[in-house]
């Protein structure tokens, strides 16, 4: 596969690309991203899903400013989708064709059972693994739906509902009652039972979360994988639903460019949420896009990645740990002392993962400065730690990168992440532990080169080396609990 590929997603209300560079066979991280709102779609449902001169005109332009795009990035595969607007189109071919004459782009045009199956894999691979989830894609002129189990997808759906859709056939008239029922006749095809977990993907349901996480003073600048309540939910899309004026949708923290599409896309969600009864929400920020290109990156592999294996762990590794033998005896290191005290400390056994993964990725900063390794480790894993992990394991292991080999977390760090970290012991042990295994291997050993016991609170490092340094930096770490000592024999 090509080393840099671009996706290009034309849907009925944007135009979508991507560029991806791979850093390994399965490891990649998103290069550039742009969007235009030229709105292919509208008023064709007036004129029974004909395309307008000027929409085509728009959607043209903006193609071939991607195309130059791709040429600055040096782009090596395109790969380009259609969805909704021109699937529906009679007159499609007249675009396609010129766009493939004069811009050299082949337009696939996908079904709306593709289309789903492409939101679907892109969540079952890059949001942490979910059962009995229903997928939810609103666009512009379809939704799209698939029940996500590990990493099967099934029952993929699409149904002809759309934010543009609606407003042009039904919210245009404040036919709200009109709406009402054709959004109820549409959903009455989808058949599920036993979810619990609602995913959103798309423009309409990230605007709400965005604006859902600002008005509860979220701490984490993150939107892929953050969780709602549902009652927190229901309540906002009610409040929104009843909002008269730009004021009002300003106020609830609606962007402009979203206000004349965001009340239909709310009214589908909300009678979608009166069929089924969840116990968690979670925001998707991939979708069709990634969809497409991992169909592409993993097409010998059944659209899944190997076992065990996160492509934004991997691509933090390719990208700035030149030297993995130090990450390797971390992650070593630290998983033995948390095996040998979680019990002594009341640990539970579950944050072993996060332990293991901030001491791997702990180098990571020291490749951009090795004096502020730190700060930077915590930015990159706070940020570019994107794919396959709950904001709460993201929070966790930065906040162990940031406070390595220093003090304990500092009080105001704990408060304002409060609700992403575990409590104060449990997160002041494992940033211990963490500083504890980098200081215990300060002497940088071919091989650790010392054995560790533990027996009655009292840890003994054990070598027949000089760890003169080791233990210089170990009498500097500030202890999580007096009543625990190290000893060197």
């Amino acid at each position: 596969m090509s080393k840099r590929v671009a996706v290009i997603d034309i849907g009925s209300n944007s135009v979508r690309m991507v560029v991806y560079e791979k850093t390994s066979r399965y490891a990649f991280h998103l290069l550039h991203e742009e969007r235009s709102k030229a709105r292919i779609s509208q008023n064709a449902y007036k004129f029974e899903g004909n395309l307008q001169k000027e929409p085509m005109a728009r959607t043209f332009d903006a193609l071939a400013n991607f195309l130059t795009i791709c040429q600055s990035f040096k782009v090596r595969k395109l790969l380009c989708v259609a969805t909704s607007a021109l699937r529906d189109a009679p007159n499609k071919k007249e675009f396609i064709q010129k766009v493939k004459e004069k811009l050299k782009i082949n337009i696939k045009i996908i079904s709306g059972e593709k289309e789903a199956y492409f939101g679907g894999i892109a969540c079952a691979n890059l949001l942490k693994k979910q059962n009995n989830a229903l997928t939810v894609d609103i666009g512009g002129g379809s939704t799209e739906f698939s029940i996500i189990n590990e990493e099967s997808v099934t029952n993929t759906l699409s149904l002809k509902l759309g934010t543009v859709r609606l407003k042009e056939l039904f919210c245009e008239r404040k036919d709200l009652e009109g709406a009402t029922t054709y959004i109820d006749a549409q959903l009455d095809s989808l058949k599920i039972k036993n979810i619990t977990t609602l995913i959103g993907i798309g423009g309409t349901f990230r605007a709400i979360a965005t604006a859902i996480m600002q008005r509860e003073g979220y701490p984490l600048n993150k939107i892929h994988g953050y969780e709602i309540s549902p009652k927190i939910f229901i309540e906002y899309i009610d409040t929104l639903l009843q909002a008269q004026s730009s004021e009002e949708l300003l106020a609830l923290g609606i962007k402009k460019n979203r206000f004349d599409v965001i009340k239909p896309g709310t009214l589908i969600l909300q009678r979608l949420m009166k069929r089924i009864a969840l116990s968690s929400i979670i925001t998707s920020g991939v979708g069709v896009r990634e969809g497409v290109y991992l169909a592409d990156l993993l097409r010998n592999n059944k659209h899944r990645f190997p076992h065990n294996y996160n492509t934004s762990i991997k691509y933090l590794l390719d990208a700035h740990v030149p030297d993995t033998s130090f990450s390797t005896q971390l992650t070593t290191l630290s998983k033995k002392l948390f095996d040998l005290t979680s019990e002594y400390f009341k640990i539970d056994k579950c944050f072993r993962y996060e332990l293991a993964l901030a001491a791997k990725l702990y180098p990571t900063g020291g490749n951009l400065h090795f004096f502020s390794q730190n700060k930077h480790s915590y930015y990159l894993i706070q940020n570019a730690l994107e794919y396959g992990f709950s904001h709460r394991s993201i929070t966790l292991i930065a906040t162990l990168s940031k406070y390595a080999k220093n003090k304990l977390p500092a009080s105001s760090h704990l408060e304002k992440y409060k609700m992403l970290l575990p409590d104060q012991t449990t997160t002041e042990v494992l940033s211990y532990l963490l500083s504890l295994s980098i200081s215990l291997l300060s002497h940088r050993p071919r091989n650790i080169d010392f054995d560790l016991f533990l027996k009655d609170g009292v840890l003994e490092v054990s070598s027949e080396n000089n760890l003169y340094i080791a233990k210089d930096n170990v009498e500097k770490l500030t202890l999580p609990t007096k009543k625990f000592q190290i000893i060197f024999s």
